[in-house]
């Protein structure tokens, strides 16, 4: 009887989902319920909603992290914050742009970049996406390690006493890999509360993050005054070298959040209005700016107060004798990446996985496999080991996400001029195939825009590899990828235009009705025909 039933669960067929006669695709191997476009009931989010949400988001340790790290490259606050300010300024413009196609379309980015990318090239922006979900899924994890670290620590000093079995090789000691699955612990049952029951949470984080950091700010302005410590610190960077590394800083405040400038889509679509989520354009600035401004100020303090550049805030925790106040802290960083690995990492993977595997994993089951395999798939302790390979990870994966972006851009606001047939993206031979389901202006778009990255990303991976003046490109990496794309791939498309795409106006599908599964597919399949042959034609 019991191996019937576990012969049962792991069959294929036992985890399928329940197919969804909503599906504007032509079965349910290419769609389900999470990927269909909103319907309006669902519509919900406010500007107030968006607020909340960049307000959560921006209290976090790496945005702390990024900041200080500045300080560690050689940068005063002078230099670093306006780095901070402009990127978030920038990637708040792309954000909106972005964002908007969601809220007018209300569907998601692993959908939505069908049309710009091509039915099966899109894949390779979705899978890019959810890996580099993954990444940061294990960069916030790591940091919550350290702080599960802090807070035994404050309880049960012995702990950094305790004997190290690992190599120095490895980045990491036996505590700190204990404390690392510790964390991965708290963050597993999290993945099975659902999105609106979540909510506490992130009340929970508004309440408590910013008042504690705060008072770490002004704990730092008391043992250091800024005229000592923020006023009186100076770069001692000069000319050309100064340039790269203030455009190296600036594009990593881009490569923070530059993940989401290309699948915020996935959260707009939820958007009452396209209205509702302009307000990006205030908060996004203004809410990273402060916490960038928290953790160059808490720095400065403690190059003054233990004599180096602690750039990593739970390095700081580690310097308190108050062992009550170094627990409190390290809470408060803890439940930060708590909040933004539900966010921002694990919800963004889900979409993407929901695309690649429609028929077996909805959000929620997506979220549950990113928390099994990212934290541990991505040793992201080998990363964040130092200040400059902090920052040439964020600098890394821009070379990919700003010609994301840029053709994203480029696509629907100066090729297309927003007339998207929404219906179509879910037809594997609609009028997005263009070619065996390539958009070739997107290929080539790529093909110019990231190869002359690649050198300055070989040298930041391996230190050892010298590639001469070849490396400065990668100082602004996302600036170049995303001003590269809209301009080859917008002169591309107009120059060689896929005359199927262009629209007299959008077709968004009204919600379908509630005919029976068989009607639908019927229906479906019989306007997937239709399209295949116009686009032959």
């Amino acid at each position: 009887m019991v191996s019937a039933k576990l012969s049962a669960w792991t069959t294929p067929s036992a985890w399928a989902l329940q197919r969804e006669p909503s599906s504007f695709a032509p079965s349910g191997r290419w769609s389900n319920k999470d990927m269909d476009p909103v319907p309006p009931h669902k519509r919900t989010w406010s500007t107030f909603n968006y607020v909340a949400y960049w307000v959560s988001d921006a209290w976090n340790a790496a945005v702390w992290q990024l900041a200080s790290s500045m300080l560690a490259i050689g940068l005063s606050w002078r230099q670093a914050l306006p780095a901070i300010a402009v990127g978030h300024v920038i990637i708040s413009i792309v954000m909106v742009l972005n964002g908007t196609i969601g809220a007018r379309l209300h569907v998601s980015f692993p959908v939505l970049n069908r049309s710009s990318f091509g039915f099966w090239f899109s894949y390779f922006t979705v899978i890019s996406r959810m890996v580099l979900s993954m990444f940061w899924l294990g960069i916030q994890a790591y940091t919550g390690s350290q702080c599960v670290f802090q807070m035994l620590k404050a309880i049960w000093p012995s702990i950094a006493r305790m004997p190290n079995h690992l190599s120095p090789d490895a980045h990491i000691t036996t505590s700190g890999i204990m404390c690392y699955f510790l964390y991965w612990l708290i963050l597993i049952p999290l993945m099975f509360v659902s999105p609106q029951k979540i909510r506490w949470f992130f009340l929970l984080k508004a309440v408590v993050v910013p008042p504690a950091w705060i008072a770490i700010l002004i704990w730092s302005f008391v043992k250091v005054p800024a005229s000592q410590g923020l006023f009186g610190q100076h770069t001692h960077l000069s000319g050309s070298t100064l340039s790269y590394a203030w455009l190296s800083a600036l594009n990593s405040a881009l490569g923070i959040y530059s993940t989401l400038a290309v699948n915020i889509p996935d959260f707009t679509r939820y958007a009452k209005n396209e209205r509702a989520q302009y307000i990006q354009l205030l908060v996004i600035p203004v809410a990273f700016t402060l916490v960038g401004f928290i953790g160059i100020a808490v720095t400065s303090a403690g190059i003054v107060l233990y004599g180096s550049v602690l750039w990593n805030p739970l390095t700081l925790i580690n310097h308190w004798d108050n062992r009550p106040a170094a627990f409190f802290a390290a809470f408060t960083f803890a439940l930060a990446t708590l909040g933004t690995n539900i966010s921002a990492n694990t919800l963004s993977a889900a979409n993407d996985m929901t695309v690649l595997f429609p028929k077996y994993i909805n959000i929620r089951r997506g979220q549950v496999i990113t928390a099994i395999v990212g934290p541990w798939a991505f040793v992201p302790w080998e990363i964040v080991t130092t200040a400059q390979g902090f920052l040439s990870f964020m600098n890394g994966y821009t070379v990919f996400l700003g010609p994301f972006a840029g053709i994203m851009v480029a696509d629907y606001w100066i090729v297309h001029r927003g007339r998207i047939d929404v219906p179509s993206m879910y037809r594997p031979h609609g009028r997005y195939r263009y070619t065996y389901g390539f958009n070739w202006r997107a290929v080539a778009t790529l093909l110019v825009a990231v190869p002359p990255n690649m050198p300055g990303l070989i040298a930041a991976v391996n230190t050892s590899v010298h590639v001469g003046e070849a490396v400065k490109i990668f100082d602004f990496a996302w600036l170049f990828g995303f001003f590269v794309s809209v301009t080859v791939y917008s002169f591309l498309s107009l120059m060689f235009p896929a005359k199927e795409t262009f629209l007299e106006e959008a077709i968004t599908g009204n919600e379908p009705t509630e005919d029976s599964e068989a009607d639908s597919a019927s229906q479906t399949r019989k306007q997937s025909v239709e399209d295949e042959v116009k686009s032959v034609v």
